[in-house]
């Protein structure tokens, strides 16, 4: 694979658990799941595009209907995460996990699990593909991690 050097807008909180308490705050601000699903995907839009030659079976999660394509660059001292889908609302969710995860340490990765999820309510309101699809994410960033330590 040719080298490819893209600009990571991750982490953008110090910690994990930083990241994820000012996703609690963000999300508690919209008054029902319309307006969440449609941050969503205004977050989404903010995910760089992956160059051409990342776009590939070799990267494509498992487990996912849309297409995701993701990328780990990094070590045990710092994992940085590319990611995307084909899908506005996946992007979205993809945007959140790379918000807590991307940029951080494998030992904190694996010691930070995605409580946000379940504290914004977003585990009952994805689509049980979308679920699953998320569930993958998370254990393809823990895996990572895991295998860094």
């Amino acid at each position: 694979m040719s080298e490819v050097t893209i600009t990571s807008p991750f982490p953008i909180e110090a910690t994990a658990a930083q990241a994820q308490a000012a996703i609690r705050e963000e999300f508690a601000f919209f008054g029902d799941w319309s307006e969440r699903y449609q941050y969503l995907i205004d977050l989404g839009r903010k995910l760089p595009d992956l160059p051409a030659q990342w776009k590939t079976e070799e990267h494509r999660l498992l487990g996912c209907q849309s297409m995701v394509w993701i990328v780990v660059e990094g070590d045990a001292e710092r994992l940085t995460f590319h990611a995307i889908s084909d899908s506005a609302i996946v992007s979205g969710l993809i945007y959140l996990a790379l918000r807590v995860y991307s940029g951080r340490s494998a030992t904190e990765i694996v010691a930070s699990p995605a409580d946000y999820i379940a504290d914004i309510g977003l585990a009952k309101h994805l689509s049980p593909t979308r679920s699953n699809g998320l569930a993958a994410l998370l254990a393809f960033i823990r895996e990572q991690a895991q295998r860094r330590l």
